[in-house]
């Protein structure tokens, strides 16, 4: 142990004694230049990463981000005699927020690692502007420092743009679900209504046990529905849609919707009114729109009992298409008007409501650039509109 211990400390006080010879700078001596001259380096790095796309239009504030602190860790590090770990030289805090800051900042990995390094450059710049030859264990830690910073970034970085990623999936998968409940819903009245009108004597014990099973497996998959619904309840607001957009002609789309959705509006004895005109198309995902229009048609049947809901449309002078869905049942209680379309906000009068399709109503229709609006005088009706794009000219 001790020639052990003899070895590494006249192998230390050999490589000491060959930097003195050298006259090569010392690690203290960096330091000292960028705690000194803090406010001009960062200056000249604000110059020259201005040039990096994402960074181009953000404030100095934050355009700096962790960046001064990120100075104190590399002082420290050059000021310490102990060769430390990565880890342990930058503490691994501010890259690490740095890069989660950066992929809010909308910058790409590439821009992360060009700054880090544009950084580098101008602490090399600074020290050639002094006499301070970047050699020896002073360039040794400067690069090390670095390195491990940019790792420490991306791994940050990338890892919570995998997480983001995987919400955004889990909330589209808790939209889509929720959406088949509208179908189900169809599926489960128009099963009773066949029930009914067979004649008494068409009926046998085999059609009965079939409308039995029939009733028990909807009953399950509504189920079902439900509890992957409630387990993506702590999902987060966002969402990244992909747009497939086409022209599409409004009127065929809504009368399919109409025809889809006749066993609801049936048994509400709600009538459905087709008001688009014949000839206006949009410009959108149709699986969307529909989805859109679906969700906005099978809730106002819900609250219309043997009233009319009507869906029309209008092209407005800027070529926007306004979609409107009115309906005069029994309204929204001005108290809800500016919560209606936040996700979990449900009327507490309707059992089995879980507050997603309005909120679908609208993330979907900002995924296409648009708006929607609810006017409501609660016991007169509703009206929700929302915009399209028309087709590209």
């Amino acid at each position: 142990m001790a020639s052990g211990w003899d070895t590494t400390f006249g192998s230390m006080k050999k490589k000491h004694s060959l930097e003195t010879q050298l006259n090569l700078p010392k690690t203290s001596d960096l330091a000292a230049l960028i705690d000194r001259d803090r406010e001009s380096l960062l200056k000249h790095w604000r110059e020259q990463v201005r040039r990096i796309p994402s960074a181009k239009h953000l404030e100095i504030p934050k355009l700096n981000d962790h960046v001064p602190k990120f100075l104190d860790e590399l002082s420290d590090a050059l000021r310490s005699e102990i060769e430390l770990s990565i880890i342990e030289s930058i503490g691994g805090s501010s890259p690490a927020a740095h890069g989660m800051q950066r992929l809010s900042d909308g910058f790409d990995i590439e821009e992360i690692v060009s700054e880090y390094n544009i950084l580098r450059g101008c602490i090399h710049d600074l020290a050639d502007s002094h006499s301070i030859n970047l050699q020896g264990k002073v360039f040794h830690v400067l690069n090390r420092v670095f390195n491990g910073a940019i790792g420490i970034a991306v791994q940050s970085y990338a890892i919570c743009q995998a997480m983001e990623t995987q919400q955004r999936r889990q909330e589209y998968l808790a939209f889509v679900i929720h959406d088949l409940r509208t179908p189900i819903n169809a599926i489960s009245l128009t099963a009773s209504v066949l029930q009914m009108i067979l004649p008494e004597q068409s009926a046998t014990k085999d059609s009965e046990v079939l409308f039995r099973s029939l009733r028990r497996n909807i009953d399950k998959l509504d189920e079902l529905v439900r509890t992957i619904i409630e387990e993506n309840t702590n999902l987060q607001s966002e969402i990244g849609l992909k747009l497939q957009c086409r022209t599409l002609d409004l009127w065929p789309l809504v009368e399919s919707l109409i025809r889809d959705l006749h066993p609801l509006s049936e048994a509400a004895q709600t009538k459905l009114v087709n008001a688009v005109p014949y000839d206006l198309a949009i410009y959108g995902d149709a699986s969307l729109v529909s989805r859109i229009l679906q969700n906005l048609i099978a809730n106002a049947i819900k609250y219309t009992h043997a009233g009319e809901v009507r869906i029309s449309a209008r092209r407005c002078d800027d070529g926007v298409v306004e979609c409107s869905v009115r309906d005069n049942g029994q309204g929204i209680p001005e108290e809800m008007l500016d919560k209606v379309f936040e996700k979990g906000e449900t009327d507490p009068q309707c059992e089995g409501g879980i507050g997603l399709g309005l909120a679908i109503v609208k993330t979907f229709t900002e995924a296409h650039g648009g708006q929607v609006f609810v006017e409501s005088t609660y016991g007169s009706g509703a009206e929700f509109r929302f915009s399209l794009p028309g087709p590209p000219k």
